[in-house]
């Protein structure tokens, strides 16, 4: 398939489901844009079935087994990462330094001191990384934060942010899950930090969060269930649930303001009839009806935030997800786990070098840290 000289050139590291069966259709869908070149893999057998998957939607792929050796190669100008999350900083660290824009799964990074080492690249190399939090990028969520942010649905006062997922034994048997070094943590980093990303993203900057964790069920490192009060520096108070013990599966968002109550109900993805409004009494009904979701319905997805992406590299700014704000999602995680273990609270900013928590989740406590 001839290249189009105007289209970007992208590379995607690990081939495994979130990359074949996400990464890829957005890949594909912004074809006018960017054309896949190179994937790196080091199983062989996955990395040739993946090969020909990319072939059937006409994008010609070139194998690697090392990411050196491709970034030497091929000098592309987007890499997306989908391996698991111990690989992510020092994958993120090299493509930056190749100077490539990256677009890499949750989490970025395990801890904050990894982050400052990614935003260290950044500085140094001129290109930016992003992590993927497509829920940001629906056009429901996109019409609520533009609602929350003008004042129109009033002051948010109350707000409750909910992943409440299951895994059973077999999740956990993979093993790199549930540790430390390998996954970052529990249900905080590795499902419910999609749904408090968002609601940080609608409600602005937080200030103090208290919180509790346990491993209920599940014999890992990390905790099963973890649960905060966060307070935002809007005076919003607020309350977060993150979950892998929970047989009726749903992740939900609800923001009380002084006008109107804005909920998001759905599971691992969004459209516009995941949003709610309810005025309230004393809203004149003509006011609410312009509440209602735009005519456009784009699904949070993969395709949706690699689009941002793409828009902010033609603009030379940096694209969404990265630097400060997906630096403040993962600050988040920290004080979650520090407030927990700790049973203190915790305030934005108050993780530094030379604080357990900034180096590690678990903080070194001596009921959490890795198992000997």
């Amino acid at each position: 398939m001839p290249r189009q000289p105007d289209r970007l050139r992208a590379a995607v590291v690990g081939t495994g489901a979130i990359v074949t069966g996400s990464h890829l259709p957005a890949l594909t869908a912004h074809g006018d844009r960017v054309e896949l070149v190179a994937a790196v893999e080091v199983d062989a057998d996955r990395l040739a079935a993946f090969r020909a998957t990319a072939a059937a939607a006409k994008s010609e792929v070139t194998g690697y087994d090392d990411l050196g050796a491709m970034l030497d190669a091929e000098r592309p100008d987007l890499v997306l990462i989908g391996t698991p999350p111990w690989l992510h900083r020092e994958q993120t660290v090299a493509a930056l330094r190749a100077g490539a824009w990256v677009l890499c799964e949750k989490p970025l990074c395990l801890t904050l001191a990894e982050y400052d080492e990614i935003e260290a690249a950044e500085r140094s190399s001129g290109a930016y990384a992003s992590a993927v939090f497509q829920h940001r990028y629906g056009s429901g969520a996109v019409h609520a934060g533009q609602l929350l942010a003008s004042g129109e649905l009033g002051a948010p006062l109350v707000a409750h942010c909910q992943t409440t997922w299951h895994r059973d034994s077999a999740y956990y048997a993979v093993p790199w899950r549930g540790r430390w070094s390998t996954e970052g943590g529990g249900p905080t980093m590795g499902h419910g930090i999609h749904q408090y990303d968002l609601l940080l993203h609608l409600l602005g900057e937080w200030t103090e969060v208290r919180a509790m964790a346990s491993r209920l069920v599940h014999d890992t490192e990390s905790e099963d269930v973890s649960t905060a009060l966060v307070r935002f520096a809007n005076g919003a108070l607020a309350t977060v649930v993150n979950s892998v013990l929970s047989p009726h599966e749903v992740s939900r968002i609800r923001v009380d303001c002084a006008d109107a109550t804005v909920e998001l109900t759905h599971l691992y993805g969004h459209t516009n009839q995941d949003w709610t409004y309810t005025p309230a009494p004393h809203v004149a009904p003509e006011r609410a009806r312009a509440w209602r979701s735009p005519a456009a319905d784009v699904p949070s997805s993969h395709t949706a935030q690699l689009g941002a992406v793409l828009d902010a590299r033609q603009a030379g700014t940096r694209p969404p997800g990265s630097g400060p704000t997906a630096r403040s999602t993962l600050e988040f995680a920290a004080a979650l786990y520090k407030a927990a273990f700790t049973g203190r609270p915790v305030h934005a900013g108050g993780i530094t070098p030379g604080d357990p928590y900034y180096t590690a989740m678990h903080g070194d406590h001596q009921d959490w840290s890795p198992r000997r």
